[in-house]
């Protein structure tokens, strides 16, 4: 960012080696099981009486402070705890956690910016991260990255003038060790800055005849910048024909922005399939896995089982999709039925939104429950 920029007031954003080396009067902080509070000065300090995670301090009974007594959060069933509680004005700049693939779905994340009511992000911890079906994938995205095994890292920006506030709840049977860190810094944001807000839902199956919505009912002026989608077939055969709609500002029955294909959208081409094989990637903005271990060769867009399932993503980070009073985002969902005609499906689809908005954003649906969200 120039130096008119910094001068307006706008965050510098250290995205390339051209920037890191500028000049900031930022204060960098961390919150972890080890320092709760983020607070200057205040790590390590926990003792076996007011560890997090009081296993960790048995551990260490023989050396004591400062020895790895609180290395991560004891998660209880059916608990909700604050990760994050601090004053601005700030931005996070990293987020990361681990736990087991089995709890994905049923670990909710929630952030709640500027003392506001309701949360700006609400999603599956997962799937947030774009890990779904209950199974962790290696993610090499810019935004987002996750590594072996079960490494979650976000680097999406997230400023905040005010406050703000991150919980976990665990609405699983089981009590578990959950590890956390979120790196941020203290310092001024601009006029200019938006808030960061992701939001998930599922269809499970979608009705016959029906477009998905992985985004309705925002209102104000912002960004789309990102979209996750987990996608089980329940047909055989080629799934992605369907197409990306944007409705913006206004935009009643036609979109001003509309894709060619779901596999076109998610930066592939002609059913992900190179040398008669369907091929997994993950790249910087764009994705597509296909979860099944079992399954490496031999898989070609028109063979595809019933029961299939994929991961695809795409960070609009070089082409943000930007609206000024309203957004509402759509995908087809469609394969082949016979004599080359188009079948609408009736998929197991989910999604998660990612996009930048000004407060106060309109309230979101109601979440949908532990069996809503249940994979089977």
């Amino acid at each position: 960012m120039s130096r008119l920029g910094a001068e307006r007031g706008f965050i510098i954003m250290p995205f390339d080696m051209n920037s890191i080396f500028l000049r900031s009067g930022a204060e960098s902080r961390s919150i972890t099981a080890e320092n709760p509070t983020g607070e200057k000065g205040a790590g390590g300090m926990a003792d076996a009486g007011t560890s997090l995670h009081p296993p960790s301090a048995k551990c260490a009974r023989e050396l004591g402070p400062m020895w790895k007594l609180s290395p991560c959060l004891d998660l209880k069933s059916n608990s909700k705890y604050t990760v994050m509680d601090v004053d601005g004005p700030g931005v996070i700049r990293h987020m990361w956690f681990t736990l087991a693939a089995k709890q994905f779905r049923d670990v909710i994340i929630r952030v709640y910016w500027d003392m506001e009511g309701e949360p700006s992000v609400e999603c599956p911890i997962g799937d947030f991260f774009c890990n779904s079906w209950n199974q962790t994938q290696d993610i090499t995205a810019l935004p987002v990255n996750v590594n072996p095994s079960g490494g979650l890292n976000s680097y999406f920006p997230m400023p905040f003038r005010k406050h703000a506030r991150i919980t976990v709840e665990n609405q699983s049977p089981e009590d578990f060790a959950f590890f956390y860190t979120i790196n941020y810094t203290l310092e001024q944001v601009g006029v200019d800055a938006l808030y960061f807000h992701a939001r998930w839902r599922r269809s499970n199956p979608l009705p016959y005849g029906e477009y998905y919505t992985i985004l309705d009912g925002v209102r104000g002026q912002g960004q789309y910048v990102g979209t996750f989608m987990a996608w089980q077939q329940n047909n055989t055969g080629w799934w992605g024909e369907g197409e990306i709609m944007m409705f913006l500002d206004g935009d009643k029955n036609n979109p001003t922005i509309i894709g060619t294909g779901t596999e076109d959208y998610f930066g592939g081409a002609w059913g992900f399939v190179r040398e008669g094989e369907s091929r997994s990637y993950s790249a910087p903005y764009l994705g597509y896995i296909d979860v099944r271990p079992e399954i490496t060769t031999g898989y070609t867009a028109n063979n595809l089982r019933a029961g299939s399932r994929f991961i695809l993503y795409r960070f609009h980070i070089q082409d943000p999709v930007y609206f000024k009073q309203d957004l509402k985002v759509q995908m087809q969902c469609l394969g082949w039925r016979g004599e080359g005609r188009f079948l609408p499906l009736t998929d197991d689809v989910s999604s998660v939104a990612y996009w930048y908005q000004e407060e106060p954003h309109a309230p979101f649906p109601e979440f949908q429950d532990r069996n809503a969200r249940e994979i089977i």
